[in-house]
């Protein structure tokens, strides 16, 4: 990858991250979800887990961070496989380096949207649930999480050759969520869901945030009563290895079979399915 192609990629990103807040059906949905998730906070606020001393929302709120950060390997993957169908990959492919410069744009972007969508969520959370501190936990956790998850979703995003495929990913995705105790604790779920839940990155990357925002003493709810940060790194660890290695294999695959048949085909079917 040349220098090149780096700082097109950097512009490229920076154009797409501006135009997703001018733009008013993006900037909705920059805003939508934090403001939905803040809505859940506040019903939670008052209501204690068991005998704990602690409310569900000051438990959720770091699980919803983690679970906003997981959406990364989502927003990657829709924006790839849609991009695919309009003839934006290809068009990256016919020019020198412009498959690098395209993926580092896409990383710029949705990882700059993420982080920006995680601050529109803090920042007034913090008002709402009180006793919660901005550890420097934070910021591996965010760095460790978004290495983790953007690969995985271009990996989704290449596998996947439509869009209306990606209601597929988005339904696993929920299903990740709701075994992952982001809005309730996992050790209230049965044994074996506890166990599934573990396996994927969206379990970690709550817990990770719990540590980073919770007093010690909030680990009484969590598996073992324990942050378990050297499973987290482990885990986490295990998923961007495992990212970093197959999505430049699938990447390169799925832009070797892109052509302007292909995207005329898949423009036809589309066509078909309005009319």
């Amino acid at each position: 990858m040349t220098t090149c192609a780096l700082k097109a990629g950097l512009r490229r990103g920076l154009i797409e991250l501006r135009q997703s807040f001018t733009n008013g059906a993006e900037l909705f949905s920059h805003l939508f979800w934090p403001l939905l998730m803040l809505a859940a906070l506040w019903f939670m606020r008052d209501r204690e887990f068991g005998a704990t001393g602690f409310t569900l929302g000051a438990l959720a709120l770091p699980s919803i961070l983690g679970m906003n950060l997981s959406f990364g390997m989502i927003s990657m993957s829709q924006q790839l496989t849609a991009e695919r169908e309009d003839g934006t990959l290809l068009r990256a492919k016919a020019t020198p380096n412009g498959m690098a410069g395209y993926l580092v744009g896409k990383i710029v972007s949705v990882s700059g949207g993420l982080l920006a969508d995680l601050a529109i969520f803090l920042v007034p959370a913090l008002f709402v649930i009180g006793g919660l501190t901005l550890g420097p936990g934070l910021v591996w956790v965010v760095l460790l999480g978004l290495t983790a998850t953007l690969p995985i979703g271009a990996i989704l995003g290449s596998l996947f050759t439509s869009s209306r495929s990606q209601g597929i990913v988005q339904v696993l995705a929920l299903a990740m969520i709701a075994i992952s105790g982001i809005f309730y604790p996992i050790t209230a779920l049965p044994g074996w869901l506890q166990v599934v839940g573990q396996v994927f990155p969206v379990y970690w990357l709550g817990l990770g945030m719990r540590s980073a925002l919770l007093p010690a003493e909030a680990a009484s709810v969590e598996i073992g009563e324990s942050w378990r940060q050297v499973e987290t790194l482990g885990v986490l660890g295990a998923w961007v290895v495992f990212g970093l290695a197959v999505a430049p294999i699938v990447l390169r695959g799925m832009a070797r079979r892109e052509s302007g048949s292909s995207v005329a085909a898949r423009r036809e079917r589309a066509l078909q399915r309005v009319g």
